[in-house]
């Protein structure tokens, strides 16, 4: 399960990024305090000193914390590095927005009356400023971030999802070689003016392919079940997924991820939390994201209860997202690894893991099996 900008604490070269000092846990920690006694009870408070939370004596999970070791500090890298694709160089980015041959051939395929925008922003601020005006003149409102995305905001009512999704995947077919972004986004909104816009639960992602040696499609052809929760598939453009579960929020991702859990299946059960990003770290709410770890600790025990005696629970992050910085982007920060299972050793010392991709061959590694990147630690979590 990854919990969506759970970041840790900055990385050595947090400050190349702008990101001296992010501490996404630790900051929000500092604000008040965080009632999160199952996450406690796992060893989080025993990765690293955190405000309010003693380190357990005796914790029910084994704890760590990884290196993001890949260049980037977006949702694909964090993902793709997972499952062993370390990227050398990141996907482009356009902190100016971007050039006319872009927006030209976007206009002229997806034949659209112009673009709104076009340049980094936030997606909630962008609405309330542009939204009016999309409204009166039908141009999506194009924007990006500090992230590789190319994002289209739109009025379900002025254009709807089937033809929003379709201008998307014309921007994905036109992003190729040196404009390769990650990610094109859908970003839907409803409301009647600019005080009461508020984006949809419809988004939709469009991924480059991942390299097709990553571990869902290596477990896939093994037979295995990989069962993705809320964004996963996109984010591997559905390559190796076997089935795709609901989960828009943070609460239907955790319903999802239990109904996966009593389902008969052997494998990969992979889950994304994304309200801690979306709605918490990009708005700069150290409260709100607050009150969803607060929620999402008290429906932990449903699913450690759901879990068989043989199912390991891996609770990790994707990338930083510190709420009390300035601005709006993404943090290069470690994040934190917890490990629970009914028949796996608890309470060891994990250590600061050389990258995510430990997680995948450690998931691999148990099914017998090997993926590009990553030291598995299967060996220290299972029974003596």
């Amino acid at each position: 399960m990854v919990l969506d900008s759970a970041g840790i604490g900055e990385m050595p070269d947090a400050a190349d990024w702008g990101d001296a000092g992010a501490d996404t846990l630790g900051h929000i920690l500092e604000r008040r305090e965080v009632r999160l006694p199952n996450l406690r009870r796992l060893g989080l408070g025993n990765i690293t000193p955190l405000a309010g939370m003693a380190a357990d004596p005796a914790p029910a999970g084994s704890f760590g914390k990884c290196t993001l070791k890949s260049d980037g500090k977006d949702t694909t890298t964090g993902h793709w590095e997972m499952a062993g694709i370390i990227l050398k160089q990141g996907f482009p980015k356009f902190p100016d927005g971007f050039p006319a041959r872009i927006i030209d051939k976007f206009v002229e395929k997806a034949n659209v009356p112009g673009v709104l925008g076009n340049i980094p922003a936030s997606g909630t601020e962008i609405i309330k400023d542009l939204g009016e005006d999309h409204m009166a003149t039908g141009k999506p409102i194009v924007y990006t971030s500090a992230d590789s995305v190319f994002q289209i905001a739109a009025h379900e009512e002025v254009i709807p999802i089937d033809r929003l999704y379709e201008i998307c995947e014309i921007a994905r077919g036109i992003l190729h070689g040196d404009d390769e972004v990650a990610r094109v986004i859908a970003r839907p909104f409803l409301g009647t003016n600019s005080a009461n816009f508020k984006r949809t639960e419809n988004r939709h992602d469009y991924a480059v392919p991942p390299p097709a040696n990553n571990l869902l499609p290596v477990l896939a052809k093994s037979g295995l079940d990989v069962v993705c929760v809320g964004k996963i598939a996109s984010i591997y453009d559905n390559i190796g997924v076997t089935q795709e579960l609901v989960g828009k929020n943070n609460d239907q991702a955790v319903d999802s991820t239990i109904e996966a859990l009593k389902a008969e299946s052997r494998g990969l059960v992979f889950s994304n939390l994304v309200d801690f990003d979306m709605l918490y770290g990009h708005r700069r709410d150290p409260e709100g994201y607050a009150r969803a770890l607060e929620e999402f600790d008290a429906r932990l025990p449903e699913i450690m209860d759901a879990m068989n005696e043989s199912d390991l629970l891996i609770l990790t992050a994707d990338h930083g997202n510190d709420p009390t910085k300035e601005g709006s982007d993404h943090t290069r920060e470690y994040v934190p690894l917890l490990v629970f299972g009914k028949n796996a050793r608890a309470g060891v010392d994990l250590g600061t893991r050389q990258s995510l991709s430990d997680i995948g061959q450690t998931i691999a590694e148990n099914f017998g099996l090997e993926i590009a990147d990553g030291v598995s630690f299967l060996s220290e979590i299972s029974p003596a």
